[in-house]
């Protein structure tokens, strides 16, 4: 096994680096773009990643991707100390800047602008659709499960020393002039639109962590080509995870409706990724109609979390005694913040007349507090006996 997954993972580098020396830049077909065409190949491994059986290609896959994870977070690590010495790595972001023109308020956004590395929703769906059924013994899922969330929160580190202090070291502007110190994070980061949106967020972090491996002797455009395939990579791992666990989701509910045609996994997948590419090309054939949704992400995803915690609070509460406050406590926190932050957002939409993702938005907060009627609804049953009835 030690074997396989060194020539596993050095062919996959190889290929990194080949690609960096030899790059293929996709064409257009049949008039669709290079990011459309990209899109229908990530859609149909997608559709094989889900109905295959999880050993087949989501489990290497993620094998390989775990150890991409694994290397590239002791490059960066090693990378903070030596460019420290060498470079005078610091902190060059301002320690204090209270009121940025058109930012948010602070609070909720804080607290769901953390996402992935402190508490995650989307982690939940992964854990209780595809990881516990993994797992050789329910011992090992405290290990897989708060240990990968400790990891998660190792990589936001990095990613904030990124784009809070290996941004510093080198920023190349549009005309090509080089800038370092304060001054290239000002102006990556010059007002709240000029950051907004995934493409900035993304290019920080890669021109970053590049600059900070570029400390070791690889090269900056080397490294930004090792980050952008480790970004498209795990994309990819949510990618395939999500249509799969979508797909139970959707066979549940068909299930329910008594459609027993639309169970099966091919039809169930085919349901999914059908959907998800009317989203993907509902703006045109360049396949970035799904990028629409981003406003929505952060507040939706924290949101899970909550709801992830309040789940866990009524299960704690069935089996008596105090255990339920350990969840329960930070159920209230996340509940609070993440209903104060897309309720924000829900007025955002239809102020700004945004139709759809206020209907999506909308349909999402009240869902959630239907889920949270009927969570409270249980929590208050005294006997153990009317709580095992209610569900």
């Amino acid at each position: 096994m030690t074997f396989v997954t060194i020539i596993a993972v050095s062919v996959m580098y190889l290929t990194v680096i080949a690609g960096h020396f030899f790059p293929f830049n996709m064409p257009a077909v049949f008039g669709i773009p290079a990011t459309g065409i990209w899109v229908i190949l990530l859609f149909i491994y997608a559709f094989f990643a889900s109905i295959t059986p999880v050993t087949t290609l989501l489990q290497p896959r993620d094998y390989i991707n775990a150890w991409q994870l694994f290397i590239l977070m002791a490059l960066l690590i090693v990378g903070v100390f030596v460019s420290g010495v060498t470079t005078d790595l610091c902190i060059v972001a301002p320690a204090f800047n209270l009121h940025p023109p058109g930012t948010p308020c602070l609070w909720p956004f804080l607290f769901i602008t953390i996402a992935c590395g402190a508490i995650s929703g989307f982690h939940s769906l992964v854990s209780s659709g595809t990881s516990s059924k993994q797992i050789s013994q329910p011992q090992d899922a405290l290990a897989i499960g708060y240990g990968a969330m400790l990891m998660e929160a190792a990589l936001a580190m990095l990613a904030i020393i990124a784009v809070a202090a290996g941004i510093g070291l080198a920023y190349k502007t549009g005309d090509g002039t080089v800038l370092t110190g304060i001054e290239a994070w000002e102006t990556h980061y010059a007002s709240w639109t000029a950051s907004k949106g995934l493409g900035s967020k993304i290019n920080a972090v890669v021109i970053g962590s590049a600059n900070i491996m570029a400390s070791l002797g690889i090269p900056a455009a080397l490294g930004k080509v090792i980050m952008g395939v480790f970004i498209a990579s795990f994309a990819g791992t949510t990618l395939d995870s999500a249509t799969r666990i979508q797909r139970y989701v959707v066979s549940e509910l068909f299930t329910d409706i008594k459609l027993k045609f639309m169970t099966n996994k091919y039809a169930s997948t085919t349901f999914v990724i059908t959907t998800a590419a009317m989203l993907a090309f509902a703006g045109g054939a360049d396949g970035k109609g799904a990028l629409k949704l981003w406003p929505m992400f952060g507040g939706v995803n924290q949101l899970l979390a909550a709801l992830t915690l309040m789940l866990l609070t009524v299960y704690l509460r069935k089996g008596g005694g105090y255990k339920y406050l350990v969840t329960g406590i930070p159920c209230v926190f996340m509940t609070i913040m993440t209903f104060w932050g897309v309720a924000i957002n829900e007025y955002n939409f239809i102020k700004d007349a945004d139709t759809m993702l206020a209907i999506i938005n909308g349909a999402i907060f009240l869902l959630a507090i239907w889920l949270i009627v009927e969570s409270l609804i249980v929590l208050v049953k005294r006997k153990r006996g009317d709580i095992i009835r209610t569900y």
